[in-house]
This record gives structure tokens, C-alpha cells and sequence, in this order.
């Protein structure tokens, strides 16, 4: 059995790839919606996140013999989690990750951390747009929201538990994106020009996950972006396509193909 962490479209793509293949695959996924779209194609699946404790379990319930690691570039703890777990059990670890999209413009500014993404967005000030998600909303409402010349928007998935935390945080109804993506450069244009953004914040997450549908329409636009770098982790056996993950599978397969 494989343990597949999915946390992006392309993940969902490499799991069913590795079904199809022939090999079994129990997905994990943190969301419930997620999870339905796995279960649409026939895939089994667990939603919720896994501590390192956990992961350990599921290897020994489910007689894992690896685990591959599709999890969003930004899901650091989850890789981890699952790096730890694969190593305490003495099976196999594979990491999928899109490659990287490589930005030099003008209006562009990295940062390494979500904390300098806000403070660089904040001197710039005027209509700072986050594409950033919920999880991390908190670092900038408590440097952003009060700021006197700023305006803060921010464009989520449209949960429940995503509007209770904006709640809960003070973020105004109003500033609100409730939408899912993924989205055309000419939608991110419509939305910049309708919300007269002039900072879009973002994450180096990848072409799949189109980050350069959204980078390139505002900067075309003149808008200035700020992109928050990936998380620096070691990775093992990492990967950025399926056919080389599927090669590495089948040398190391231990168990028998469905």
C-alpha cells in the first residue's frame, strides 16, 4: 500500500496516475471537498491532517510500504510529518513537487517569510490584495488591517471555517474574495482592476498551482507583487515530474499490484 499525501490539482493527477498504474493508494487530504474529488475517480481516502504519531499508524494499520508526498510546497509541517514517519518506520519516503517558476520584474519583490511579505506590502501601501489563503490571514491583519493608508482584500476558498476566521480576526464582509480558482489572467485582471488593487501578495507555489496566470496579469498591469519564497526543507528522493516517480515506485515496490 502506498500512503499519498495530495494537497494540489497535480497531486490529484499523480495519485490517480499511480491507481491507473495499478499500484493501491490510500490518499489523505485535508479537506472534506478535496476528498470528494478524489473519491469521484475511485480513490480511497482519508481527510484530516496527519501528525508524525499518526502517519506511524497508518503505516502499520495499512501495511504501508512507502509514503509519497504530494503535499502543497507551503505544507511544510506536513512533509515533515510524513519525511519523519516514513524514516521511524523504515519504509520508503518520495516527495512530488512542481517545479519552481522563475520571476525578474521591477514591480517584483520576494520575501522569505509571510511577516516580511506583509511588511513589504505595508510600505508600499494603498489596496493590498493576499492570495495567500486563510491559514496564514492573521500575520497580516495584525500588521495590515489598522494601517491608515492601507486597504487590505484577500481572495479564499469559499469554506465556512474560512469566513468564521475572518470573522473572528475583525477582517470586513466586504473585503472578502469568497472564490475558487483555478482562475485566467484576464479574471485576475477583472478582479485587480475592480478592486483598483495596487500590492497583490502571493506564494511561489508553482505554474500548476497558476501563480503565473495571476503574477503576470498584475504586473502587466503595473501592480506591485510580492511573493513569499517556498520553504527551504531537504527533501529525499525528490521529484518534479510522474514519470520519474512512477520509475522510482517500480523498483522499489514491495507488495502486490492490484
Amino acid at each position: 500500500m502506498i500512503l499519498f499525501l495530495a494537497g494540489t490539482s497535480d497531486a490529484r493527477e499523480l495519485a490517480l496516475t499511480i491507481k491507473e498504474a495499478g499500484y493501491p493508494l490510500l490518499a489523505t487530504v485535508v479537506t472534506e471537498n478535496a476528498a470528494l474529488e478524489l473519491r469521484k475517480n475511485g480513490l480511497n481516502v482519508h481527510t484530516g491532517r496527519l501528525n508524525q504519531d499518526e502517519i506511524e499508524n497508518f503505516i502499520e494499520q495499512h501495511g504501508v510500504t512507502m509514503v509519497v508526498d504530494a503535499s502543497h510546497p507551503f505544507a511544510e509541517e506536513a512533509s515533515k510529518n510524513a519525511m519523519a514517519g516514513a524514516k521511524e518506520k523504515g519504509v520508503l519516503y518520495l516527495r512530488y513537487e512542481r517545479d519552481r517558476q522563475e520571476y525578474e520584474h521591477e514591480h517584483l519583490l520576494a520575501a522569505d517569510t509571510y511577516e516580511e511579505a506583509a511588511e513589504k506590502a505595508g510600505q508600499i501601501g494603498g489596496v493590498i490584495m493576499l492570495t495567500t489563503g486563510s491559514k496564514t490571514l492573521q500575520i497580516f491583519t495584525e500588521k495590515l488591517l489598522n494601517q491608515s493608508d492601507v486597504t487590505l482584500i484577500a481572495r479564499m476558498l469559499p469554506r465556512k471555517d474560512n469566513m468564521e476566521k475572518c470573522e473572528q480576526l475583525g477582517f470586513p464582509q466586504k473585503s472578502i474574495v469568497a472564490i475558487q480558482g483555478p482562475f485566467t489572467k484576464d479574471f485576475n485582471k477583472a478582479l485587480f482592476q475592480q478592486f483598483e488593487v495596487d500590492v497583490m501578495v502571493t506564494k511561489e507555489s508553482g505554474k500548476q498551482g497558476a501563480v503565473d496566470e495571476k503574477v503576470e496579469a498584475a504586473l502587466e498591469m503595473g501592480i506591485q507583487v510580492v511573493m513569499i519564497k517556498r520553504p527551504k526543507i531537504a527533501y529525499e528522493n525528490q521529484y518534479a515530474n510522474f514519470e520519474e516517480i512512477l520509475q522510482h515506485i517500480s523498483r522499489e515496490w514491495k507488495g502486490v499490484l492490484t
